[in-house]
């Protein structure tokens, strides 16, 4: 499996990356779809992504689209259940496992460091891991033999506030956290299958590449502006841009590392990607 290449360094003094990646549709990689090969290159994507890491991580932080909160929590369970968040789906999707391993200590030192930046945050005591989680989760590190804690965003949708939420963790990156952004840099659901929405995914992303490729000042105001994008409404409509914004979080933990993107496909008529930063 992917991670025997990855070395366990129980003191690491290596700095994690942040990654925005996109979850997919519901359970898409883990039943058949039409057409039978529109999510492969994006599993493969995301199979591949541990062995990019520079040793395996001690602990993951996962920021879902899926889970949205006034107060940011944190899920502070040992033993997470999953919760199956989608809908219409074959029966056998209702029953995939992820049984990695909460944290939580981790969980009570995420949200004193929170608090320490002056961001209201809580342990949420029996949340478990929703779809944005453990899909991917399944590809990335199949073993689920990592800790891994769930953070929601600030259901205020704003993305200052959420890229401040990322400023605040980022110190958790020299200590062996891994902190991941599970969402979609397109998400309409009209859109999907549309081909009139190709290329207006196309310039948005376009546009949304620059942001994360710049020098890390502009791309934080960029970030913080992206409404303003071409597009952008059509591809995150109002109220409903909770899919984007887990790329804020990361953003901001990235502080002064650079951003790139390292994977785009066309999927449902659309442009979809992914940005890693460190």
């Amino acid at each position: 499996m992917m991670m025997q290449s990855i070395q366990k360094n129980s003191s690491s003094s290596v700095r994690m990356p942040t990654w925005f990646i996109p979850h997919g549709g519901g359970p898409c990689f883990f039943m058949e779809c039409n057409p039978s090969d529109a999510w492969d290159e994006m599993a493969n994507f995301l199979k591949g992504l541990a062995s990019t890491l520079p040793e395996k991580p001690r602990a993951i932080v996962v920021v879902s689209a899926h889970w949205l909160e006034a107060t940011v929590s944190v899920t502070g369970t040992q033993n997470p259940e999953l919760i199956y968040d989608y809908y219409g789906f074959p029966a056998h999707t209702y029953e995939l496992k992820y049984p990695a391993k909460g944290d939580p200590k981790l969980a009570q030192e995420i949200v004193k460091t929170l608090e320490a930046a002056h961001i209201p945050a809580k342990v949420d005591p029996s949340r478990g891991f929703d779809h944005g989680l453990f899909i991917p989760m399944m590809l990335m590190f199949p073993d689920a033999d990592i800790p891994v804690i769930q953070l929601s965003l600030n259901s205020n949708l704003d993305p200052q506030t959420q890229m401040n939420l990322g400023q605040a963790l980022e110190k958790l990156r020299d200590d062996g956290v891994l902190i991941i952004g599970s969402g979609m840099s397109f998400h309409n659901m009209r859109g999907y299958g549309n081909p009139q929405f190709g290329p207006i995914s196309d310039e948005f992303d376009n546009w949304l590449t620059k942001a994360v490729e710049a020098e890390p000042a502009q791309r934080n105001k960029a970030l913080a502006n992206w409404a303003s994008a071409p597009f952008a409404r059509q591809c995150h409509p109002p109220r409903q841009e909770e899919h984007l914004l887990p790329l804020m979080v990361v953003a901001g933990a990235a502080s002064q590392d650079n951003g790139q993107k390292v994977f785009s496909d066309r999927v449902m008529e659309t442009t979809l990607s992914a940005f890693v930063f460190g």
